[in-house]
């Protein structure tokens, strides 16, 4: 009777012949295998570890095995072998015609000791040429072994199945780095154009770069679903993962996994213990309800309730380990496996990550107000560059730290929901809830303040940009919510935000449901879609253009995800194709979407006037917005003689403060006297009342009742020679 090993050896020299036929390899064309999982309960073989290498420049394998065999009968191989879903070659072989040591007949016993075969070079000839060069192609083999005597004649004694790779992927640090980049340098670039007085511009290149990097957060939570991927979608997602803060820095999951043991929690070990057992990446439909009952062990299952239960109590998940001793991964955790990050560390490195950019951001902008300090004393700028940050860059820095709070919004949001599931430890759960109020409240108190400027102005001036572009310090504080969208829409930063969280609910709490939770996907997404196309929200055409298309392409992702569930059971080769054309699709989608953002923010540093290359907006937003090309030479003595005053021009309107957010009274009362103030009496010229916007010439507030010292930028007790902004704007 042959050994254990012998037997073992047999079979993998076997299943790589089969391998060969549809096994692409890396650069050295190898082919290799990281798991051997069984396909039926009870099985008879089963195999904890299993990594098989074949490399045909050398015709040779090399294997690492840890398996369990209790078969003792005569065996026939069923074998079937495909490619994205299609079963194109199939076989059935007695290992006893064939005389293969170990299996006429089969024995039992523990299989443990790597060990290396040469096979002969015909194997290499079998591969077809696109299979060495197509990136994550998603092929298998499996093999039914059945018994042919003993009592269980005629049936199947085991399944193993054994997903391929040729180490050529999408999942490329280069793409990663390249999108990131992009994102951020666009998102600077907006605020050096801001801070040089180019208020259009900047304005314009922020709501490109703000919709592209929410389009990349968008296609790694696609990633996240607990849904079955094609490898290649998988990839693809995991490219953009860094949107959602999810990094891999060494030193710091170190620290993660401390913290948690340290507060009681018991961390994962699935990163570490890769040597000794396999991790199995969710590609294909696989039960988790009762028919899979004798295959997985967990400490605690979510099981069927009612909705009253599930609102008053969610069970901890933690990961799924076989019966085999192998780990299966899928929706968030397939993630952070990918990602080389443990599972019980994933809550904390995204919430690290996500303050860890705030840090920076609010050491660099103290940084460059130094900087820009040093520079005017020293003669190395004008006077008045950069003036209106030096002088209220406590304000930008508050405006910033928003922008980067909603952009931090969906993956605090996602991460947080997802920590209630897994509960790692007592301290990181109170971490959860702290920070989920924090953005959330953050967040609506100003979207709340927001909704209340807008009120006043169109109280006051029947126009809700007057006080939203007008004042310096709403626009660099509130900006961040309502510059991307016309004036009129200021408020659909209320929808974004409620798009975002019933999205994150759904992620977060459906990772066991993935029909639940395309099919939430692809209402959420519809919705989306329409609002997007039907009301057109954005600043100008292009812009929501721009957002259209992104809506469009997260809606067909949508579809894709509910193919992927196999709820309308169509044959595998349907999914394998649809997770390439989606791969595909979004792959164009983000070229063309960067190289839109990358052109137009290039062009706007290489053109004399900025501002001037954009249309001015129907909400007359830049009659009141300041902007560099409308300041004129006396407008930049204005400039240098109140900061020669100690004057902070534009800032501490009050527009902002609960006090001044009531309506104007009509008792007679001392209007507040501004630094850059019109007098009522100062005359107008005919070039300045050819500029008056469409609010000032229409409104009775200025003629009427309330008099024109009731702006907020005007004051009777200032000389006729108004900032030029101001001017500029038709304020005189």
């Amino acid at each position: 009777m042959a050994s254990p090993l012998s037997s073992t050896r047999s079979l993998a020299l076997f299943l790589l012949g089969l391998f060969a036929l549809v096994l692409p390899s890396m650069a050295e064309n190898e082919l290799e295998t990281n798991s051997l999982h069984s396909c039926q309960a009870n099985s008879g073989f089963t195999a904890s570890l299993f990594n098989l290498r074949y490399t045909p420049s050398k015709n040779s394998i090399d294997v690492n095995i840890s398996a369990i065999s209790t078969i003792e009968a005569k065996v026939k191989f069923d074998i079937a072998i495909s490619a994205y879903g299609f079963e194109f070659y199939s076989l059935i072989i007695d290992p006893c015609e064939i005389e293969l040591p170990g299996f006429c007949p089969m024995v039992s016993g523990n299989l443990d000791d790597p060990f290396s075969m040469t096979i002969g070079p015909q194997a290499a000839s079998l591969v077809p040429g696109i299979a060495y060069t197509f990136p994550d192609i998603d092929a298998k083999v499996k093999v039914f072994i059945n018994a042919t005597d003993g009592p269980m004649a005629g049936q199947s004694v085991a399944c193993l199945e054994a997903t391929v790779s040729n180490g050529k992927t999408v999942d490329l640090i280069g793409v990663k780095w390249a999108s990131a980049i992009v994102a951020g340098l666009a998102l600077v670039s907006s605020a050096f154009l801001s801070g040089l007085g180019h208020s259009n511009a900047a304005s314009h290149v922020a709501a490109t770069a703000l919709a592209l990097t929410s389009y990349f957060q968008s296609q790694a939570i696609v990633g996240l679903v607990g849904i079955p991927l094609p490898p290649v979608v998988q990839s693809w997602t995991q490219d953009f993962q860094w949107s959602l803060g999810i990094v891999n820095v060494g030193f710091l999951q170190n620290i993660f996994t401390w913290y948690q043991r340290s507060t009681g929690g018991t961390a994962a070990r699935i990163i570490d213990t890769l040597g000794t057992v396999s991790v199995e990446v969710q590609k294909r439909s696989v039960p988790l309800g009762a028919t899979s009952a004798g295959l997985f062990k967990r400490a605690e299952a979510m099981m069927p309730r009612s909705l009253s239960t599930h609102a008053t109590s969610l069970a901890k998940r933690g990961n799924v380990k076989t019966s085999y001793g192998t780990y299966i991964v899928y929706g968030i955790q397939r993630v952070a496996f990918r990602a080389g990050i443990e599972t019980s560390n994933l809550f904390l490195t995204g919430i690290v990550s996500f303050y860890v950019v705030m840090a920076f951001a609010a050491i660099l902008v103290a940084i460059f107000k130094g900087f820009c300090e040093l520079a005017a004393k020293s003669k190395w700028i004008k006077g008045d560059t950069f003036l209106d940050f030096r002088n209220g860059w406590l304000t930008v820095l508050k405006g910033i730290l928003f922008r980067i709070t909603l952009i931090g919004y969906a993956p605090v949001t996602v991460l947080c929901l997802w920590e209630f599931t897994q509960r790692d430890s007592v301290a990181e759960v109170i971490l959860a809830v702290f920070f989920l109020l924090y953005v959330n409240i953050a967040l609506l108190w100003a979207s709340f303040k927001l909704i209340r400027i807008a009120h006043r102005s169109v109280t006051m001036h029947r126009n809700p940009a007057y006080i939203l572009f007008s004042d310096p310090q709403t626009l660099n504080k509130w900006g961040f919510l309502y510059i991307q969208f016309r004036a009129s829409a200021y408020y659909f930063i209320v929808p974004v935000l409620g798009y975002t969280v019933l999205k994150a609910f759904f992620i977060a709490f459906a990772q066991h449901a993935g029909t639940v939770q395309a099919i939430a996907l692809l209402l959420i997404e519809a919705g989306a879609l329409i609002a997007a196309t039907v009301l057109r929200p954005w600043m100008d055409k292009k812009i929501n253009s721009f957002n259209i298309a992104i809506c469009a392409v997260n809606f067909v992702n949508a579809i894709f995800l509910l193919i992927f569930t196999k709820v309308f059971d169509q044959p595998d080769i349907v999914t394998g194709v649809v997770g390439v054309v989606l791969w595909i699709l979004n792959a164009a989608a983000t070229l063309i979407l960067l190289l839109v953002l990358i052109i137009t923010t290039a062009i706007v540093f290489w053109t004399d006037n900025p501002d001037g290359r954009y249309k001015f907006m129907a909400d007359d937003r830049t009659s009141f917005m300041k902007s560099q090309n409308q300041l004129t030479t006396a407008g930049e003595l204005d400039a240098l003689g109140a900061t020669a005053r100690g004057e902070k021009n534009g800032y501490g309107s009050g527009l902002d403060d609960n006090d001044s957010l009531q309506p104007p009274s009509s008792s007679n009362q001392a209007p507040r006297s501004r630094p850059q103030s019109v007098s009522r009496a100062a005359p107008a010229s005919n070039s300045d009342r050819g500029r008056l916007s469409a609010d000032q010439r229409s409104s009775p507030l200025l003629d009427g009742d309330v008099p024109r010292s009731a702006s907020p930028l005007s004051s009777p007790g200032r000389a006729p020679n108004a900032s030029p902004w101001q001017r500029g704007a038709g304020y005189d």
